[in-house]
């Protein structure tokens, strides 16, 4: 599956807006949106320009594309899946975003970012439902668990907080590096400045 893999302070700076995807590191004073907030490849003084209603669809499908770190291909098929689906197409969009393997994990505080998850999952660290899983893209489901490997646990004790709050839609055994997921995430339940509505139009057109 192709990825991207060039910086990430580039994209947050596209979307001008902080995207966390380099964890810890966002909340410092080394982030690029805290030194420089312009595009890459436009100057301060360059216009103040009225976007177009293209523009501002546009805008809102790539910061969600940019913070799950997928693709358009990807993206596009979780769309169609949640078309499919009886219910509120951009929330069940973003459901389907949520339940990815790779997103659980950072959800759950084993991993600073998403990129970093992806990492971890790919490299056999985690079980799911008691089976070896490299899959990021894995959708969980009500009732599915995962558990960290024992021999794995000293590369996420860094990152791993006790005090960390997990969503309430998944709960965490910390002492034994075991999470499970509750039930589907309600829209106000999903932390993310995302306007699912504009992406749902974008589509439909």
């Amino acid at each position: 599956m192709a990825r991207y893999k060039g910086p990430s302070c580039r994209l947050c700076r596209r979307e001008g807006k902080k995207l966390f995807l380099k964890g810890t590191r966002c909340n410092t004073e080394k982030c690029a949106m805290e030194r420089r907030e312009t595009p890459p490849g436009e100057s301060p003084k360059r216009g103040m320009k009225r976007a177009s209603g293209y523009k501002i669809h546009l805008r809102e499908k790539q910061r969600a594309k940019r913070i799950y770190g997928i693709m358009e291909h990807q993206f596009r098929r979780y769309y169609e899946l949640a078309a499919r689906k009886k219910g509120i197409t951009g929330e069940i969009l973003l459901q389907l975003l949520e339940r990815r393997l790779d997103n659980i994990v950072y959800r759950l505080g084993f991993a600073s970012s998403r990129r970093s998850a992806r990492q971890l999952v790919s490299h056999r660290h985690f079980l799911v439902n008691g089976q070896k899983t490299n899959i990021p893209s894995y959708l969980l489901k009500p009732g599915d668990q995962i558990r960290l490997k024992e021999k794995s646990r000293k590369i996420v004790e860094e990152v791993f907080k006790p005090d960390k709050e997990i969503p309430t839609w998944l709960s965490l055994d910390r002492s034994n590096f075991k999470g499970e997921m509750i039930n589907l995430p309600k829209r106000d339940e999903i932390p993310l400045d995302i306007r699912e509505e504009l992406i749902i139009e974008l589509y439909s057109k």
